[in-house]
């Protein structure tokens, strides 16, 4: 040990080059990520910003003055009526699409895994409606509801079911449109499903049968829906995300009726700020609305993810 040698004179100049090093490495990291960080803040975050700012005013849209109004926009909001009912009504929309959409989608993905033909064909057809402008099909839709000639009644009729008029009644009318998000959600939660299936080791069905676990459903129970977990967790969070921003079919199909049932945040939104040219006291309603799909999609995440088996 006496023997060997430490060259003090070399530390500063290996310093100094760890240091250039180092600083070139941040240069060279801040070059490359620039024009994404620049995009990010030009498309999402300075938006986002300017909203949050604009919420506090009390800006209408053309107008040549602003004034800073503070959480007056918000104190309005917590006592308009028609904010409380479009909550109400997207919760319910939510409510009714993520859980139906979710569970059709996963059936469907088993089904179409378990076949042995025309697997091709059947993840393009259920796929379809992911890929179909929805202002069109909303369309296609509205004849299908109509309360004498649609399809929809044609059948319940056929089989003594009551009918109604489904987008003229209150009690029906939100249903309804969430059917049509049902049907365009299917599609792409099955081929996520069906992507998830894909990454399931095959050996753990050989584990589970010499278990005397053999049948689908112990084969399902024990180690498809356990190992499904993560894709789950992406499925329930992107249609739950996807069914917040209902606006098409409103717009389209019901305008918020009848007698606001089908009034939801987005469609408010948009009459505030485009209608009405209520600029500020829309961009406080985007507020809340983003506050609210940021904390439901974090508790949703929250209670999935416990239970969520990451291999």
């Amino acid at each position: 040990m006496a023997d060997i040698a430490f060259d003090d004179t070399r530390l500063p100049a290996r310093s100094r080059s760890y240091r250039a090093g180092a600083a070139a490495e941040l240069l060279a990291g801040w070059v490359l990520s620039g024009p994404a960080v620049a995009l990010m803040w030009l498309m999402l975050l300075g938006p986002a910003a300017a909203v949050i700012v604009l919420s506090f005013t009390d800006w209408t849209f053309g107008a040549r003055s602003i004034e800073w109004i503070g959480v007056d926009n918000y104190v309005e909001l917590a006592g308009d009526r028609v904010f409380w009912t479009s909550l109400a009504n997207t919760l319910i929309y939510v409510a009714f699409v993520v859980p139906v959409s979710v569970f059709l989608g996963l059936g469907m993905a088993l089904l179409i895994e378990s076949g042995n033909s025309l697997r091709g064909f059947y993840r393009a057809a259920i796929f379809l409606p992911v890929t179909s402008t929805l202002l069109a099909m909303a369309l296609v839709f509205q004849f299908a509801f109509h309360p004498t000639v649609g399809v929809i009644n044609r059948t319940l009729m056929a089989v003594g079911i009551p009918t109604t008029d489904w987008l003229k009644n209150p009690d029906a009318a939100l249903f309804a449109l969430g059917m049509i998000g049902i049907w365009q959600a299917v599609g792409l939660n099955m081929v996520l499903f069906l992507a998830g299936l894909k990454a399931v080791p095959r050996d753990l069905y050989e584990a589970a049968a010499i278990d005397g676990a053999d049948g689908a459903w112990e084969r399902f129970r024990r180690v498809t829906w356990p190992m499904l977990g993560p894709a789950l967790v992406f499925v329930v969070t992107i249609t739950a995300i996807r069914s917040f921003q209902v606006f098409d079919t409103v717009a389209v199909l019901t305008e918020g009726g009848p007698n606001k049932a089908t009034t939801v945040l987005l469609y408010q939104m948009y009459q505030e700020g485009f209608s009405f040219l209520r600029s500020a006291y829309a961009a406080a309603l985007t507020c809340v609305f983003l506050g609210f799909v940021l904390l439901l999609t974090w508790i949703q995440v929250q209670l999935l993810d416990k239970r969520t088996h990451y291999g």
